[in-house]
């Protein structure tokens, strides 16, 4: 992880932007093109480092609803984001031992050592600190260059591997480029390597463009590439569904269609405009939730949304269920208040009123929080999509996350009260 040790305390009262920049630095030539963050840690607010590590008890079992209270009031500090954002993604389960957890991380990172073996054994480049934005196999799945690669490929799942490689290589070359952190090769191979070994082992979507956007915050905030694998599996398991495309339809299409639903119930004015300007179907907010709004935020402001958004929809369950789905065995029920500050804020709304809409995740009630923020200008000015689309692309740096995901909150209990009905 990225450290800070002693100067946390410290860092804490010092210049919100420059401390950012120490930890995501931007390359000079690309700072002018960057909008300024407007997440900044703030003491009191943010969980720091000493917050967090007072969090645990003497074995190790972490307090998560006290956790949870404080990242919901100000995100975390950027030395700790990693190692919370563990917990917060389902990779260990609160209630678990510090020993428990080292057990299953080193259990895991075999596993990972194993696979990314695997993968190398056919494709050598894999692991070496370098990656490759050329095309293995041609048109008709013969091998292009023999070095390259050491396996037949004459087995579908390998050719569809094969297929997908430089794809993520060019994707690599084109994440995040105005940070320093991917000057270097090494880092942007570490990116290929995490994805490569992702496809390869998800035989049903593989890789989808965008899935790198999703990934390079993980891999800039953990340093060891095998936790980076696991937290970004975790992370997938949100949103996989989103990626999966076919010829007649896109995954998120599903959320989308539930958007409508929610805008239709909760603003019909603004749902009935979008529909007369041929917008009905929302395809419009499909960027913002295939990568979780990495072009509306800058860097910093994107891990402080995804933060404020898992904290909001932390189920306790979320680790018992992705270890084992099959198990009877699950984490504890929300009988009483005292567990159910174990939720987060939108996810115990759901539990309280047993909503269970499959598609209705916090991402869609923020695009909704989006589109009643910028109501008035898309009802005055939008007189086609492509309006809409500009006055939604304003908000870039301009958008304050903890306040749209308050607004998400309430149009998420305006949306449930009138569902009821």
């Amino acid at each position: 992880m990225i450290g800070c040790g002693g100067l946390c305390g410290v860092l804490m009262k010092s210049s919100g932007t420059t401390e950012l920049n120490s930890f995501y630095p931007i390359r000079p030539e690309c700072q002018a093109d960057v909008p300024a963050p407007r997440f900044k840690p703030r003491a009191g607010k943010t969980l720091s480092q000493r917050r967090w590590l007072a969090s645990f008890s003497g074995d190790g079992h972490l307090d998560i609803a006290k956790v949870l209270r404080r990242i919901q009031r100000g995100g975390v500090h950027p030395s700790i984001k990693g190692e919370v954002w563990e917990f917060l993604l389902g990779c260990y389960d609160p209630n678990s031992t510090l020993e428990e957890r080292n057990e299953l991380k080193q259990r895991r990172r075999g596993q990972y050592d194993m696979w990314k073996a695997e993968c190398q054994r056919m494709v050598p480049v894999i692991g070496s600190g370098k990656f490759i934005t050329t095309p293995l196999v041609d048109d008709d799945g013969q091998i292009i260059d023999p070095s390259l690669v050491t396996v037949q490929t004459s087995d579908k799942k390998v050719l569809q591997w094969l297929q997908l490689l430089h794809q993520i290589g060019l994707d690599v070359v084109r994440t995040d480029r105005a940070l320093v952190f991917y000057e270097s090769e090494a880092n942007q191979a570490k990116l290929w390597d995490v994805l490569s070994v992702y496809a390869w082992l998800d035989n049903d979507i593989g890789y989808v463009q965008g899935m790198n956007d999703i990934c390079s915050p993980i891999i800039i905030l953990i340093e060891n590439e095998a936790d980076c694998y696991w937290c970004f599996d975790r992370a997938m398991r949100r949103m996989r569904e989103n990626f999966r495309c076919s010829a007649s339809s896109m995954g998120v299409q599903s959320q989308l269609a539930t958007l409508s639903q929610i805008i239709k119930t909760v603003d019909p004015k603004l749902h009935h405009h979008l529909e007369d300007l041929d917008g009905g179907e929302y395809l419009f907010a499909f960027r913002m939730l295939m990568v979780l709004f990495r072009r509306e935020f800058s860097f910093a402001d994107t891990l402080y949304l995804w933060e404020l958004m898992w904290g909001m929809e932390y189920n306790p369950n979320i680790f018992i269920n992705y270890e084992d789905p099959d198990s009877k065995t699950k984490g504890p029920s929300p009988a009483n208040d005292k567990v159910l500050k174990q939720y987060g804020k939108f996810e115990r709304k759901n539990v309280k009123t047993g909503h269970k809409e499959e598609h209705s995740a916090l991402a869609v009630f923020l695009v909704a929080s989006v589109l009643e923020i910028k109501n008035r200008r898309i009802l005055n000015e939008a007189k086609g999509v492509d309006d809409v689309v500009k006055i939604l692309g304003d908000i870039t740096s301009n958008l304050d996350a903890k306040k749209a995901c308050n607004e998400a909150l309430k149009i998420q209990k305006k949306y449930l009260s009138k569902a009821k009905k």
